[in-house]
């Protein structure tokens, strides 16, 4: 039994790389469905201009997201998309509840505190920052 154990925490560099592509893919569909209605289109009809609070999040999140996904720049990228859920929380969520699941807010919460531990953790091994890394 020691030895499973030992085994599965050796992966955690692995899983941390895992769980930083996850939630790119996840956090870049918000960016996607808000530039480019896919993978489906805005609710209920909604629009923005590109230029707006909305519009520049969404340009953020699809930024963001693709350097999260490949884990580029990692550290400053997570930072920032941190405070962005941050504020949307604040802005959009907090406004109509004091609880994230009353609010709808959970999403929001749970990016803020991801991005902000990758931008404290970097990305791990299977990232475009490791590869850098090894070859300088």
């Amino acid at each position: 039994m020691a030895s499973v154990v030992t085994r599965w925490q050796t992966l955690a560099p692995e899983l941390k790389s895992v769980l930083r592509m996850v939630a790119a893919l996840l956090f870049l569909q918000s960016g996607t469905m808000k530039l480019f209605g896919w993978p489906m289109a805005m609710p209920e009809g909604q629009s923005f201009s590109l230029m707006s609070q909305m519009g520049v999040g969404a340009i953020l999140e699809v930024v963001g997201g693709t350097l999260l996904l490949v884990g580029l720049f990692t550290r400053p990228a997570a930072f920032i998309l941190s405070g962005e859920m941050a504020v949307a929380y604040f802005q959009f969520h907090f406004p109509n509840g004091f609880w994230p699941l009353v609010n709808q807010g959970q999403p929001a919460v749970l990016f803020c505190f991801i991005w902000l531990y990758f931008s404290a953790a970097g990305a791990g091994p299977w990232s475009l920052d490791a590869a850098l890394r090894r070859s300088s």
